[in-house]
């Protein structure tokens, strides 16, 4: 099991990498206890998305695959806020914004109640 603040390092390459941490609940889905943070440093290519680089994750964690993507139409589910460099997806970038080297996106849960 990856503990807090773990580093998935083996994918990192020379065109550069993506950082995607997980927080909270989350975390159950890569392997956690859902409460803490777990990290991934993942390779990038030229023309990676967070979309790509959203699915590649995900196909490595297929309870990460069922809470992130929509089955019915292949998009982001309802559950999971997703954050690219401290902004909320849609803010200013959106699935298909190319990411750079040193880019960060974070996954948490969303929170509802009354």
């Amino acid at each position: 099991m990856p503990s807090d603040g773990d580093r998935d390092t083996a994918l990192v390459q020379q065109e550069g990498h993506v950082e995607v941490d997980t927080v909270a609940w989350v975390t159950r889905y890569v392997g956690g206890n859902g409460s803490d943070r777990i990290g991934f440093e993942l390779a990038l290519a030229p023309s990676d998305t967070v979309r790509t680089v959203l699915r590649r994750l995900s196909q490595r964690f297929p309870q990460l695959q069922r809470a992130l993507w929509d089955p019915a139409s292949g998009e982001l589910g309802e559950h999971i806020e997703v954050v690219v460099n401290g902004a909320i997806l849609g803010v200013r970038h959106s699935l298909d914004s190319q990411l750079k080297d040193g880019d960060r996106i974070l996954l948490f849960g969303q929170y509802m109640g009354g």
